[in-house]
């Protein structure tokens, strides 16, 4: 029986197919394939196998979601999760018994779920009700009911290893109290992976920049903290160390709520220190191919992941097509060596991007090569100076922390200057000729020189055409997102926002998003156009985007802004730069019409 590339590849994909298509009778038969493939020390009989067992403990995992019963509930539930903002209140995966369900609170629920942290323990009262059947999103969460919380009565802080990785998530926070609060989430979003008070501004740059595995831990933390950890790893002996190995992946995988990233990068860096105490070098194929068909067996809905998959996706990318790209790149080493771990990501989570979020932003590799770096250096140096800085208190704290706010005032700046660049986005057209013309590159490297420079050319052309679309005039009128309108002429800017379906404010993210891919950065003025409106997404447009005034039909309930803000003018005719834009004032709205002047 052979361990090769292609048999852990053959291996990982079996079990992928196996938790997609879940069957009871799987495992049971995958049990008996396996003997059978050990007896005949038979490769095709073990993939099979492993697809068989996946597909029966997939099944096994749907099943343990049935079984919620509706109704009133009191008692203990085990934070899951760490409590994040949802809808006015908080949200936090809980368990229940065997039962996994999503607890959700207002009010003064929410206020005593306020600082509290997954792993604790919390005596709580309230009312359990169905996941509905469209809710799939829940299914890689193992949710299998909701759980609507009225009181919490008290909490202890649960297991000691909770207590300890909890403690050290609060004492990095508190080695951050000398920062901004923008930068505080960036740099917790950074290290150990909260992300929940990151500004949605914030969060927009990252991603019209491709810079979003940033706002979260990612894999590459792990190899931060061994090798942190690495001059004490190296004096002990084999077992030892591999012990020791186990010990720290497992601590920071609770410190950072065992992400999809940490799952993978930790079974990765797990394996590979079993095969290396054993005496073995396998290929870093082999072990991604094993260690994902033993995340996969160990939680097969992890296959509905979108951070997995992701995760996955890259590890793989920058694996086999990496060393291939950096032989064919122009430039310096450092730079091929970078620009080809960036393209080999980029190229690698393509399909799942673009089948889930839509468009890559062609900003995304000029930004990468900027920020990917100084992020790195943040990581770990966060690590270890934000340690000392939780434990000796303000004093010291800011200026440990000052290398820690230069990186991240850099990474601000790279995020927002690229995310408004309008370099354009890569649809599946670009996507794939970026590809076919970076394997003909790879391929004549070795034969051909031309046919090398032929693929580069064929490239760069696919990133070309995305970043010329990008700069073609706008129409006079688009609606950029459900309830958002935008009027341009030139360099004048007119955004509408209105409803978004019955009576629901447009949300704040949607919005962002909606006018940083459209290219508006600066705006001459905002409409507010009916109530439903909150007055947090005009404040979120106005700290993203210089604005030169808001027309309302109530000011007041926008309160102060740093901005005009007026209702619409006697007769509603106004200028906007090169817009003249007329709104009439309904009963229940504002109604507006522009054009060129």
């Amino acid at each position: 029986m052979s361990f090769s590339p292609a048999v852990a590849v053959a291996v990982a994909g079996a079990a992928a197919l196996g938790a997609l298509h879940p069957a009871r009778p799987s495992l049971g038969a995958g049990l008996a394939v396996v003997v059978l493939a050990l007896v005949g020390r038979q490769n095709g009989l073990l993939i099979l196998a492993v697809g068989l067992m996946v597909s029966g403990l997939a099944q096994r995992s749907l099943d343990g979601l049935a079984g919620v019963r509706p109704g009133p509930w009191a008692g203990e539930v085990e934070l899951v999760s760490d409590p994040v903002p949802s809808f006015g209140g908080l949200r936090v995966d809980v368990r229940v018994g065997g039962h996994r369900l999503e607890a959700r609170a207002e009010g003064p629920a929410a206020e005593a779920l306020q600082g509290r942290l997954a792993g604790e323990v919390m005596t709580v009262r309230g009312a359990v009700t169905a996941v509905p059947p469209e809710a799939t999103w829940l299914v890689p969460r193992h949710i299998g009911g909701r759980l609507r919380l009225s009181r919490v009565e008290r909490w202890h802080p649960g297991s000691g290893p909770s207590q300890v990785a909890n403690a050290l998530r609060r004492t990095l926070t508190a080695g951050a109290a000398s920062m901004s609060h923008r930068q505080r989430a960036l740099y917790t979003g950074l290290v150990i992976g909260d992300d929940r008070a990151q500004p949605v501004g914030l969060a927009d740059d990252f991603r019209g920049a491709g810079l979003t595995h940033l706002l979260a831990v990612s894999g590459q933390n792990v190899s931060f903290v061994l090798a942190l950890a690495s001059p004490v790893l190296r004096r002990l002996r084999l077992w030892p160390r591999w012990f020791l190995t186990l010990g720290l992946i497992g601590m920071f995988g609770l410190m950072t709520r065992f992400e999809p990233s940490v799952l993978r990068a930790s079974a990765l860096a797990a394996l590979a220190t079993l095969v290396t105490t054993t005496g073995h070098a396998p290929a870093r194929v082999t072990v991604l191919g094993w260690a994902c068909a033993g995340l996969l067996m160990i939680d097969p809905l992890l296959v509905h992941s979108v951070g997995f998959r992701l995760s996955v996706a890259a590890a793989a990318a920058i694996v086999v097509l990496a060393p291939r790209l950096q032989e064919v790149l122009p430039g310096p080493a450092l730079f091929r060596e970078a620009m080809a771990v960036t393209l080999a990501a980029q190229l690698g989570v393509a399909p799942v991007l673009l089948a889930t979020f839509g468009p890559i932003p062609v900003a995304s590799l000029p930004a990468n090569l900027l920020a990917v770096p100084v992020a790195g250096a943040i990581m770990v140096w966060g690590l270890t100076a934000g340690l000392v800085a939780g434990v000796a208190g303000p004093s010291v704290a800011w200026l440990l922390q000052l290398p820690t706010g230069a990186g991240l005032a850099w990474l601000e700046a790279v995020a927002h200057h690229l995310a408004q660049a309008s370099l354009g986005e890569l649809g599946g057209g670009e996507v794939v000729a970026l590809g076919v013309g970076l394997a003909v590159a790879a391929v004549g490297a070795r034969r051909v020189e031309w046919v090398r420079q032929a693929g580069l050319l064929v490239a760069g052309t696919a990133v070309l055409v995305a970043v010329v679309a990008a700069r073609a005039p706008p129409p006079l009128r688009a609606s950029v997102t459900t309830g958002v309108t935008v009027w341009r002429e030139g360099s004048s800017a007119l955004v509408v926002l209105s409803d978004a379906g019955g009576g629901r404010s447009v949300g704040s993210a949607a919005v962002l998003e909606g006018l940083r891919r459209s290219g508006i950065d600066r705006i001459g003025l905002v409409v507010v156009a009916d109530s439903s409106v909150s007055p947090e997404v005009v404040a979120d447009v106005l700290q993203g985007h210089p604005t030169g005034g808001v027309v309302t039909a109530d000011p007041g309930t926008l309160g102060p802004v740093g901005v005009p803000v007026a209702r619409p003018p006697p007769g509603g005719g106004m200028e906007v730069g090169r817009l003249a834009v007329r709104i009439t004032a309904l009963p229940e709205r504002l109604v507006v019409d522009a054009r060129p002047r």
